[in-house]
């Protein structure tokens, strides 16, 4: 069966593509869930107009993530924490920690976009990578500090 993938579908391909899947494969799974249409001239039509949809809306989000980018780019983040005497914290520095510092500045950010790939727990200097859209993201500075 001729299906053309409505969405991106990782193990099919992205969006707009024809493809050629068996018929089971299709009525069964692909078309109920709504991945696909047949390949006729009618859903082509359909396609492209929700694919022209799908274009300005990702323009959208990729334009406020630029905005939220630029803000970010000249912005630092200071954390005070208890430590050791060889600088170690007691306890940690998490992508929480980062978002609340944000959130005192004035910058409203999710914590799930903070990427650390595992919390702070010495003093010093960091760059975090803050992943605002699969085509935004930006490095943020960290400074961890005692606290007196």
């Amino acid at each position: 069966m001729k299906v053309i993938l409505r969405q991106d579908f990782e193990p099919l391909g992205k969006m707009g593509t024809a493809l050629d899947v068996k018929d089971g494969y299709a009525r069964n799974f692909l078309v109920p869930r709504g991945l696909v249409y047949p390949a006729t001239a009618k859903y082509m039509r359909m396609l492209e107009s929700e694919r022209k949809l799908h274009d300005k809306r990702k323009e959208h989000v990729v334009k406020g993530a630029s905005e939220l980018a630029e803000k970010l780019a000249g912005v630092s983040v200071t954390a005070h924490r208890k430590a050791g005497e060889e600088g170690r914290l007691f306890g940690s520095v998490t992508s929480s920690d980062i978002a609340e510092a944000l959130a005192e500045q004035g910058i409203e950010l999710d914590r799930r976009k903070i990427i650390l790939d595992e919390p702070i727990r010495l003093l010093g200097n960091y760059q975090v990578r803050v992943h605002l859209h699969e085509d935004v993201n930006v490095i943020l500075q960290v400074s961890v500090l005692k606290e007196e």
